[in-house]
């Protein structure tokens, strides 16, 4: 009977032990903004580290923090991208699945452009412009009515006499939260007739894109909007820097509020749209699945994420040599996440 429990118990041990191990690489999930930033990071690991590239998923930010945030097991992600900050909602989330300690690292800025076609025509646009264009309910004749704009050249006589078509991203990415943050909100709040209404339906105006065609949600990759870009040169699209930066023999941006996107423009917050972007590393993983702090490493080195580095050259905008050090050193300590 003894030896049959403690047969039964070595069992499960090295079940449990084989299980522990079962996987060898990192596995990463999130923001489609920085994929190409961790994508890069991971080939040049899987290079010149010894550990297997970690394999990179695209899934959004909103839908990197659901898997990251859904357990602490090892078949969960160990890392999650993010275009925007966590929420602390999606931090309670976590914490209710066992994911307890999280260190949170930025690693430098991105701008969202409002991009169309090489061959289509020049916007030179303003935050309210592209409000008008996209909201669900506009301001006109003094009361808040549903978005009666078809034309650019309604919203203002200067702009292309082009059907409004909007390509953006779904709710399930971060660039829509700062699409919203960063050019809706300020907009919208500072009509006359938004101003008064109340806090959740101010937020319900202000954030609701319209629905009726003008505004196409796309929920993939952003290669999708580069993809209708380049086939409709009459639209537009909502994209960041980076793609910008790639394809810039393909598509072009238009100028926000007087101030063309730019790295320059980006990195000394002259262009009015950008935003940090961010990982987040689940740090009971560490020193479980092998490799994590030596891919922090790679990713934090000035060989990476410097100002010269390989990932400048994917279009990441550099923070400045303090934050980068201040960051690199709470990467390196794992430093718990604080909101």
């Amino acid at each position: 009977m003894t030896r049959q429990f403690l047969g039964t118990a070595a069992l499960a041990f090295l079940t449990m032990a084989s299980a522990a191990q079962a996987r060898d690489q990192i596995r990463i999930v999130g923001s489609s903004t920085v994929y190409p930033f961790s994508t890069a990071v991971a080939e040049q690991f899987g290079k010149t580290s010894g550990f297997k590239a970690p394999i990179v998923e695209s899934t959004g930010t909103g839908g990197g923090f659901k898997l990251f945030c859904a357990g602490a097991d090892e078949n969960s992600p160990d890392v999650t991208n993010a275009s925007r900050r966590v929420k602390q909602s999606e931090v309670d989330a976590c914490a209710a699945n066992g994911v307890k300690d999280i260190t949170e690292v930025v690693i430098g800025f991105d701008g969202i452009v409002i991009v169309n076609a090489k061959a289509g025509p020049s916007y030179v646009l303003t935050r309210e412009d592209i409000y008008r264009a996209t909201a669900k309910t506009v301001p006109v004749g003094g009361k808040l009515v549903a978005n009666p704009y078809t034309k650019w050249n309604q919203i203002d006589a200067k702009l292309p006499a082009e059907d409004i078509v909007v390509y953006g991203p779904a709710s399930n990415h971060g660039t829509r939260d700062a699409f919203i943050e960063l050019i809706m909100d300020p907009a919208c709040e500072k009509q006359p007739e938004v101003a008064a209404l109340a806090g959740d339906e101010k937020k319900k105006t202000c954030q609701s894109v319209r629905e009726d065609g003008a505004y196409v949600e796309v929920s993939e990759n952003y290669t999708v909007i580069l993809q209708k870009m380049i086939s409709q040169p009459h639209a537009v699209g909502v994209l960041t820097f980076s793609y910008v930066d790639q394809n810039a023999d393909k598509i072009k941006a238009a100028t926000v509020d007087g101030v063309v996107a730019t790295y320059e423009n980006i990195a000394t917050s002259k262009y009015p749209v950008s935003r940090p972007l961010f990982f987040y590393v689940k740090k009971s993983h560490v020193g479980v699945i092998p490799g994590i702090r030596e891919y922090i490493a790679e990713f934090t080195s000035e060989k990476a994420w410097g100002k010269s580095g390989y990932l400048a050259e994917k279009g990441l905008i550099a923070m400045p040599d303090a934050e980068r050090k201040a960051e690199a050193a709470k990467a390196k300590d794992l430093v718990n996440l604080k909101l």
